[in-house]
């Protein structure tokens, strides 16, 4: 089942020119989705089950993917599992998370975000932009320039930021994270992939020795680090850089 719509008066101004994916076995929900997203992309597409999904993203290969986990045929996990053999498209999981471990092995199977139902279409919408503009900066090898980020200014290729101005000194463990941050710009990244990024081994709780390095960013590059706006918490998750 998919629909092609009529190119609307914002994706011709090249808002977010591309081809959305919407996977729910529920009408009413797909319908939401697309009211929500359909005014910044060319095309909105639906599925109602999971081998439908895989089809139409092998044979539109969508720029973003909205999917729920519970399908009537397959898991939205096996979707996952089956995109990530052969693409990187975003993928938004738009589901009745239960626990933080359902989340976090959604996350650690390949999904790039997600969203709790019911949903706000804000906080959809933000973070559709968010991953299609990940997307697209990641097409572009060794683009490593200069980023901003409200008072922040970043040169990673440097290693050098300043924040109003100022010169911002962090420690290797610190600019591990941060390009690890950077790389997945808008993406929820899990306690364990973090970790991973600037140790590069295990340990019993990465969480904790997360939460102290975090704070030590926060306190650097925030305006307030007491309400962070740039490194979110994703509460028993993980971390998300706002980029916005």
């Amino acid at each position: 089942m998919f629909e092609r719509l009529k190119r609307s008066p914002t994706a011709a101004r090249g808002t977010m020119p591309g081809i959305a994916l919407v996977v729910d076995d529920e009408p009413h929900i797909r319908r939401a989705v697309r009211n929500t997203i359909e005014g910044d992309f060319d095309r909105v597409i639906e599925a109602a089950g999971a081998v439908e999904a895989v089809d139409l993203a092998a044979a539109y290969r969508p720029d973003l993917i909205v999917l729920d986990l519970l399908l009537p045929d397959r898991s939205g996990q096996w979707v996952c599992a089956e995109l990530r053999r052969w693409t990187t498209v975003p993928i938004i999981v738009l589901s009745v998370l239960h626990s933080e471990a359902e989340k976090i092995r959604i996350l650690d199977e390949g999904a790039d975000d997600f969203v709790t139902k019911p949903f706000s279409p804000a906080e959809l919408l933000a973070r559709a932009h968010a991953q299609v503009r990940r997307a697209r900066r990641a097409e572009i090898p060794g683009d490593e320039g200069v980023i901003r980020i409200g008072g922040l200014v970043i040169d990673p290729g440097a290693r050098t930021v300043r924040r109003d101005g100022r010169d911002v000194h962090l420690t290797p463990t610190e600019w591990a994270l941060l390009r690890a941050f950077l790389k997945d710009a808008g993406k929820t990244l899990t306690h364990r992939r973090l970790f991973t990024a600037a140790w590069a081994t295990s340990a019993e709780n990465p969480q904790q020795y997360l939460r102290v390095y975090v704070a030590g960013m926060r306190r650097k590059l925030e305006p307030d680090p007491v309400r962070p706006t740039i490194i979110v918490t994703e509460p028993g998750v993980g971390y998300r850089l706002q980029t916005e």
